[in-house]
């Protein structure tokens, strides 16, 4: 919390004032969070993010354009396939307080912190920078690295605006796609890297984390062979989380021949568990591709799901235990589909 405190104060994120008349002020509460690294129960380390209750604010009060694009993992998935062709190594770097860093349009008034309340608790903070919770803090962060990009002369990609190319006079590359703080690199020349670091931490605080190891919940295993993309503590999770670890394994995700239909007369579940469930399902689909016909077969039934539901989507759970350790493996020429972390 003292870090956080830190943090904001020596960006010159707000100054203490009196909240003027007929103006609204905009609480804020301490978010705890356990970060852990991709070895499972290991924890790296502990973060409190002090966060605006955004929730308070008004449309075109308190805020206006509020859309900020994030890398797909189609996109990300192509910069693994780029790379492994032209045997490149991809990087990550991690910006820190990431949306501190963007100077706001509007007059946004906070309240002082639980625990961190200096002179009059009457007083308020005007906020010149964005804040964590804010509706239009995505869109100011997005807007300024989207500045420094243009700046540092990369083109954007028309049709995936997370995605930044630069290229030199030599015909060096580096590829940079952007997802919200986390961004990762490739390309052909060290130089470029190199420059690339260096103009980042000038402007930004980052955090170097090397080579791709560990994205957005995806475990990255870079070899001679190629990139080996898995989601194994996360498919972990998912059993543990509906209660289904000590379940019987299945060979395949749904049963041959079987159809699933609206089943009217059927016996109700709960649909809050079952839309869980399948959004645990859909963002394993990055890595596990074999899963996606059944997956997307049991999403069409969201809004009334039956007890004929609920078995098929166990079914896909019981078959996921199965193949915990399997993944993509993308090689030089050809793509294995479904490899097991082992081979």
């Amino acid at each position: 919390m003292k870090q956080e405190i830190e943090s904001v104060e020596s960006n010159y994120i707000w100054e203490l004032i009196d909240l003027p008349a007929g103006c609204m002020k905009i609480g804020l509460i301490w978010v705890y969070k356990t970060k852990l690294n991709e070895k499972k129960g290991k924890i790296e380390k502990y973060k409190a993010r002090l966060v605006a209750k955004g929730y308070g604010q008004k449309l075109g009060i308190d805020y206006n354009e509020v859309f900020a694009p994030i890398a797909r993992w189609d996109t990300i998935r192509t910069i693994l396939a780029v790379a492994t062709c032209k045997g490149w190594k991809v990087y990550q770097l991690d910006v820190k307080s990431d949306f501190l860093h963007r100077e706001l349009v509007e007059d946004v008034y906070v309240e002082q912190p639980l625990g961190y309340h200096k002179e009059d608790k009457s007083k308020v903070y005007k906020l010149n920078k964005a804040l964590y919770g804010l509706r239009q803090t995505p869109r100011a962060w997005y807007s300024k690295i989207e500045s420094y990009f243009a700046q540092s002369n990369f083109v954007k990609c028309s049709h995936e605006h997370t995605l930044f190319v630069k290229n030199n006079s030599k015909g060096r590359i580096v590829i940079v796609s952007l997802y919200v703080d986390d961004l990762i690199y490739t390309g052909d020349d060290i130089e470029m890297f190199e420059s690339f670091k260096h103009s980042m931490q000038r402007n930004f605080a980052i955090t170097n984390l090397g080579k791709m190891t560990y994205f957005l919940g995806v475990e990255v295993k870079q070899c001679d062979e190629g990139i080996f993309i898995s989601q194994a503590k996360y498919s972990t999770e998912i059993l543990e989380r509906f209660g289904m670890e000590n379940c019987n394994m299945v060979c395949n995700p749904i049963v041959i021949g079987s159809k699933l239909v609206k089943d009217e007369n059927g016996g109700e579940v709960d649909a809050s568990k079952y839309k869980q469930i399948v959004g645990c399902l859909m963002y394993l689909l990055a890595t596990t591709p074999d899963l996606s016909y059944s997956v997307c077969l049991v999403a069409r039934y969201l809004e009334r799901p039956t007890e004929m539901h609920l078995s098929a989507i166990k079914r896909i759970i019981r078959y996921l235990k199965g193949t915990v350790n399997y993944g993509v493996m993308y090689k030089k020429g050809k793509k294995v589909r479904l490899t097991s972390r082992s081979d």
